[in-house]
């Protein structure tokens, strides 16, 4: 059955839908080439008082910790248990870790830094300021809430709506440049079924 475009990723099938995909990768290059043109694309706003507080809990979403809880609350209150908390908690963490991987290979330059927005290529030391693409907390909130959406269908606006806020608020907070948030978001939509697809083939995540 062919599902319609606008209800797809609410559809709860773990499947990449490449015209999403596409989308997605042809923004974030789009993007790219306006921030290397020099167009004003980077916001320099400042949360304070409770916005700012409540900020860092999107901010959070999808991290391990909320991973982990997620998972955690799920397989206790649902039948299949860790067959399918473990999944919900592991790709947002390998995406993450596979992420890190890429800013290290990448080095691209965070907005508000001498040399904002080059790609500095390879490094094996950590530095904050040079890992800015892809948006792991992009990529994070995608991932969990794509396996959240496919478990359960009736929350998938929800879930959905709490990724793409905590992919803005790293925007907002000048944290990336928006390439780097469209980069993430593409990287965990397209990384989640294939981790999770294979984790099907684990015995004891098979349901």
């Amino acid at each position: 059955m062919v599902i319609p475009f606008a209800s797809r990723i609410l559809s709860g099938e773990m499947e990449i839908n490449w015209l999403i995909a596409g989308i997605l990768a042809v923004s974030c290059v789009a993007l790219m080439l306006a921030e290397r043109w020099g167009l004003p694309v980077v916001l320099t706003l400042k949360f304070k008082g409770d916005l700012k507080r409540e900020s860092r809990w999107f901010a959070q979403y999808g991290q391990f910790a909320c991973s982990l809880v997620g998972a955690a609350i799920v397989a206790k209150l649902d039948s299949r248990g860790w067959k399918i908390g473990g999944p919900l908690v592991i790709a947002p963490l390998a995406i993450g870790l596979l992420g890190a991987v890429v800013k290290r290979i990448l080095g691209r330059v965070r907005p508000g830094h001498p040399g904002a927005g080059h790609f500095m290529g390879f490094s094996m030391r950590h530095a904050n300021w040079r890992e800015s693409f892809p948006s792991n907390h992009s990529a994070t909130a995608i991932s969990f809430s794509f396996g959240l959406a496919y478990l359960y269908p009736p929350i998938a606006t929800i879930v959905w709506s709490l990724a793409i806020c905590t992919a803005l608020i790293r925007y907002l907070m000048d944290a990336h440049w928006p390439s780097d948030v469209l980069g993430g978001i593409a990287f965990g939509y397209v990384m989640t079924p294939i981790i999770w697809d294979a984790l099907r083939h684990v015995s004891y995540f098979a349901y």
